[in-house]
C-alpha cells in the first residue's frame, strides 16, 4: 500500500539536485504508485513537513519569516500551459563519465 496519496493543484517550476540513487528511487516509488516524480517529490516533501514536530514549531517562530530562499523557481509565462505529468527520458548524458563515453563514441 502507497504511504502517498497524489491530489492535483496549481504548481510551480523549481530546480533541485538529487543524487543518482535518490533519482532512480523517486522514479521508481512514481512507477509503483501510477504518478509523475514531481507527484511523488510534492507529496514526499509534504508528509515530511506534516510529521517533523520541530519543524512546525520553528514555522510558529519569527525565524521562519527571515528565511532567505535558496529554491530556484523558474518564472512562469502567464499563458504558460500546465506541463504535462509525464516526460520522455532527457536524451543528454547526465554525467561526466556519460559525456566522455558519448564523445568516445561518437569519434569511433
Amino acid at each position: 500500500m502507497p504511504l502517498l496519496e497524489v491530489v492535483q493543484t496549481r504548481q510551480i517550476s523549481a530546480s533541485i539536485r538529487l543524487t543518482d540513487t535518490t533519482a532512480a528511487q523517486v522514479d521508481q516509488y512514481a512507477a509503483f504508485i501510477s504518478a509523475s516524480a514531481d507527484d511523488v517529490v510534492e507529496q514526499a516533501l509534504a508528509y515530511v513537513f506534516t510529521k517533523d514536530r520541530d519543524f512546525q514549531e520553528f514555522l510558529k517562530s519569527p525565524d521562519a519569516r527571515k528565511v532567505t530562499p535558496t529554491l530556484r523557481i523558474r518564472k512562469a509565462v502567464a499563458n504558460e500551459v500546465a506541463e504535462p505529468t509525464a516526460r520522455k527520458p532527457v536524451s543528454q548524458p547526465t554525467s561526466a563519465a556519460q559525456t566522455a563515453a558519448t564523445a568516445a563514441g561518437s569519434k569511433a
